[in-house]
């Protein structure tokens, strides 16, 4: 089990990013959130297994078909494991 915080910039606000990266999560059995920054970026925390964590970071890189992913940076943290689900925060 390990955790990841992501930081996806570029065009992913406004083209079903968080929508698509909670369905990905979700599909991966991974647990955390999702979240606009007001930045204009996406932050999201991730759970899981270090193998789905990777498919979900790749599928980062990329996004929904309408985006456009210039930075993606990548953040190592101590895993807690009291989530349950992937939500998506407001």
């Amino acid at each position: 089990m390990i955790r990841r915080r992501l930081i996806v910039r570029g065009r992913v606000q406004g083209v079903f990013y968080r929508a698509t990266a909670r369905e990905e999560a979700r599909r991966l059995g991974l647990v955390g959130w999702v979240r606009n920054l007001s930045d204009g970026g996406v932050e999201i925390m991730v759970e899981g297994a270090a193998a789905a964590i990777e498919a979900l970071i790749d599928w980062s890189r990329r996004g929904p078909p309408h985006a456009r992913v210039d930075a993606l940076d990548i953040e190592e943290e101590e895993p807690l494991g009291d989530g349950s689900s992937f939500e998506i925060r407001y």
